[in-house]
Parts: C-alpha cells; structure tokens; sequence
C-alpha cells in the first residue's frame, strides 16, 4: 500500500478571526491511501497551537510502513492531525474493498442529518451584531470570543439574532475573574454552552466555581486518556478528529465521555467536505454538532457534503466513506 500526501489551500468567503488570529484559507493536507486497485482519503489541519506544521505532518506519516494498518497506526503516530488523516484514508480504503460504507464496518447506525453551528467569527460588536442578523435564520449561532470587551460583542449576536441558540468559544481567552463576570450575563442571554473559558493547563479553578452554562473542554481535551483529568471541572468534551487522531480515536473518545456522564460536542478545524464527514459519523446524537467548516468556504471538494434546514449530510460514497 502507499500513502501519498498533498497540500491543498481552500479560499475563505471571508476572512476569519479568532482571539489567536486571522485566517484567509483552510491550509490542509490530503492523504490517498492506494493498494494498486482501489484508495481511500483523509484530509487534517496541522494546528500550530499543538506544535503541528504542514512540514511536520508530512514528515510524521511518511515516516510510516507500507504496511501500517489502522491497529498499528494507533501505536505508531500520536493523536493529532497526521494519524488523523492516515486512519480516515484507511477506513475509506477499507469499507471501498468490502463493498460497504464506513458506518457498516465499524457497526454504526446509518447516519442522519444533524444540525449544526454557524461561527461567526471575531470582530466589533457592530459588525458581529451585522453578520448575527444575516445568520439569523439558523438554529444554532457559536461566537468566537475570548477578549477582555465580551460581552458587548455577545449582547450585539443576541440583538442581531433574538431567535437563534447560541454558543460561545473563549479560545482560553478568558481568566477566572473574567468568566466569573462573564457568567451571570451568558444566563440572562440565553446563552447554551462555553468553551474552553481558561487555557489549558490553568483551569484547575474550574472545579471550585459555578458553572452556571455547561462548560466545554476543547484545547484540554484530546483523547480518551484526557477525561480523567477534566473530571469535575467540565460538563461536556469537544471532540476533534484532528485532535483524538481520526474516526478510530473519536469513537472511543466518544463512548468514554458518554459512560462517564460527560456531554459530546463533536467540532472541526477550518477544513473541507472530506474533513467534515467522518465526523458527521461521531456527531449522530451529539448535544452539540459544528461541523460548518465547509461553510466557511468560497471553494470546497468536488462531492461536498449537503447542508440544509436539517443540517449537515453524511457523505456520498464519492467523497468518502
């Protein structure tokens, strides 16, 4: 088998901006996986947060066998964005050579449609309130935040957008004494969830104050082996493909927050359609899907996933799975 790797850059149909910086297209990597008969694909987003570049992704899966399999891979990379895109390109090539899809082969339920966020992202109060009201007739608005004036962005999103439910990111932007303020008002505005309020590593004040909106772990959470120490300080788990290593690390990711009473958000990079669909596998029966990345988009993958009033699509065979 052969893995063959490239570098793929989606324009943006506007820039977009989060408390760490601003981005004018999805820079991703591809993986066909070839057996000389049938292949397979996976996309990641390398994510300088995490130490990952495009260079170092690549080095990380050409470093593998030719004859790694999804099992071996496990041991083989860690959890991040290379063993990500290697473990969806194996699923893919291996539900092509069984003649199935991916959700048969790994015993999952046929997927649905799934309702998910629209991000808008960073910006002045006004121009969110603006960009709020032209997304006003989607269900489920997240807002990227994580600045020290917050609120007036937040009170501007819930104006421009009465009717919406609303999530918010903090990208561990804020600090204790800023959540704790923050706090009342994200009750009063009707706000459903928070993500990732302190940074990693510096939220141990989580388990000691109220947390009157579910908090959700992003950039503390990775994998299966992270839920241990997010115990008492958060109500619910952001899984990332990128971030748990693919499909494989996602399921179990999943199934072990769920038995430990956790709440699952399922969540992506800025990525394309094919990055997108085997999470919509993760995300069946999420209490949070966002899974837009796709609609950030100005171009995507031929094939791309269909978005509706009921949500994201799972994947045509011809994109994936």
């Amino acid at each position: 088998m052969h893995l063959h790797v490239s570098y793929d850059d989606f324009q943006l149909a506007e820039a977009f901006t989060i408390s760490r910086g601003t981005k004018t297209a999805a820079e991703v990597i591809t993986v066909r996986a070839e057996d000389g008969h049938l292949h397979g694909y996976g996309e990641c987003v390398p994510y300088a947060r995490y130490g990952e570049s495009r260079g170092s992704v690549k080095a990380q899966i050409k470093s593998l066998p030719a004859n790694v399999t999804r099992d071996s891979l496990q041991t083989l990379l860690p959890p991040g964005a290379a063993r990500n895109a290697v473990d969806c390109a194996l699923w893919d090539l291996e539900a092509r050579r069984a003649g199935c899809r991916v959700w048969e082969l790994a015993g999952l339920p046929e997927p649905r449609p799934q309702i998910t966020a629209f991000t808008l992202s960073l910006d002045t109060p006004d121009e969110m309130r603006r960009a709020a009201e032209r997304h006003k007739h989607r269900p489920l608005l997240k807002i990227k935040l994580g600045t020290p004036d917050d609120l007036p962005r937040l009170e501007a999103v819930r104006k421009g957008a009465p009717k919406s439910r609303i999530i918010v990111d903090a990208n561990e932007g804020w600090s204790v004494q800023a959540y704790a303020d923050l706090a009342p008002h994200l009750v009063t505005l009707g706000v459903d969830l928070v993500e990732q309020p302190l940074p990693a590593g510096k939220d141990e004040a989580l388990a000691g104050i109220a947390r009157p909106v579910p908090v959700c772990a992003d950039e503390s959470c990775f994998d299966a082996a992270s839920l241990p120490a997010l115990r008492g300080k958060y109500d619910v788990i952001n899984i990332k493909l990128d971030k748990t290593g693919g499909l494989t690390g996602a399921l179990a990711l999943r199934d072990a927050a769920l038995a430990e009473g956790f709440g699952v958000m399922v969540g992506c990079m800025v990525g394309s359609s094919l990055a997108m669909a085997p999470a919509v596998l993760v995300a069946q029966g999420a209490l949070v899907t966002d899974l837009d990345g796709p609609l950030l988009l100005a171009e995507d993958r031929a094939h791309p996933l269909a978005y509706d009033e009921r949500g994201v699509h799972p994947p045509d065979r011809e994109l994936w799975g």
